[in-house]
């Protein structure tokens, strides 16, 4: 197929290639233009030209205004893709943004579908993606075999919005537990206790699970290197806490994270890993 792919950073980049490695005629467009170094794909001057040459269309940029301006704005894909293509909008935005996205481009008979994804960079790399899906179930299975090439888990979860409102659940739990393994590995030290010990310990029991594997072991190494930037967790908790908002649901342990978050950013350590929230917990010890 030939498709287009907008937002080549350290999730983007390993999507696009396994789908260019897996034959597709691939076409890019971004903002900075060191992101095409050692991309073998078409480069366009705008999302509108991308649209022109494209079947279907990924992004996975950073937020819903972002999305809304490549998707719908001047130059936007709007105006370059035809009736029948597909969007298919991989980023993390509000629920609502989706669906507003959608209703425009459907206007003009363009089909898309809010896939938001979890698993990391190193999900990314390995194409072992987890994928929420919201639209309609027929345009799912069109471009299933792209999907396929990126995740190994797809599940359609309903209309569009329904997949940001998964992904909204998802950053939820993940960065509470991170949150909860930062506590445990802060309560340890403080303690005297070794904090290895205590995450090998934890990880043989109920309490094992990712977070506390990939996250924990971060924290027990002091390695506040990015993976995913915090700030990315920060803008997603906004979402959350909106969406909460408008649906009236109280989320009191989302809302104490949430504060976190707004420390973890208050220190400038935005750029560093979450894992940082350990950090933050260490700040009322000193």
């Amino acid at each position: 197929m030939k498709v287009g792919f907008i937002g080549l950073g350290v999730m983007g980049r390993p999507m696009a290639l396994h789908l260019q490695r897996a034959g597709h005629e691939l076409a890019v467009w971004a903002r900075r233009p060191e992101s095409f170094v050692d991309l073998p794909a078409r480069v366009c001057a705008t999302p509108a030209e991308l649209g022109r040459c494209c079947e279907v269309v990924f992004t996975v940029i950073t937020s819903s205004a972002d999305v809304e301006g490549v998707a719908l704005g001047r130059d936007g894909l709007i105006e370059g893709m035809a009736p029948g293509a597909v969007l298919v909008d991989c980023s993390t935005i509000a629920p609502e943004a989706a669906r507003r996205i959608a209703a425009r481009l459907a206007e003009k008979g363009i089909a898309m579908l809010d896939a938001p994804v979890s698993g990391g960079a190193q999900g990314a790399i390995d194409a072992t993606l987890a994928i929420m899906a919201g639209g309609e179930a027929a345009v799912l299975e069109r471009v299933r075999p792209l999907l396929d090439c990126l995740g190994q888990r797809i599940v359609h979860v309903g209309p569009n919005g329904a997949g940001q409102v998964a992904k909204a659940c998802n950053q939820m739990i993940m960065v509470a537990a991170i949150q909860a393994a930062a506590e445990a590995m802060r309560l340890a030290g403080a303690a005297g206790v070794d904090g290895a010990k205590v995450r090998q310990a934890l990880a043989g029991g109920s309490a094992a699970s990712r977070v506390l594997d990939v996250m924990g072991e971060r924290m027990v190494r002091r390695d506040f290197a990015a993976g995913i930037e915090a700030r990315l967790h920060h803008k997603d908790f906004g979402l959350v806490l909106e969406a909460a908002r408008q649906s009236g649901v109280p989320v009191p342990l989302t809302a104490a994270v949430a504060q976190q978050l707004n420390a973890l950013m208050a220190q400038d350590w935005g750029a560093d890993d979450t894992a940082s929230l350990l950090r933050v917990l260490e700040l009322g010890a000193v």
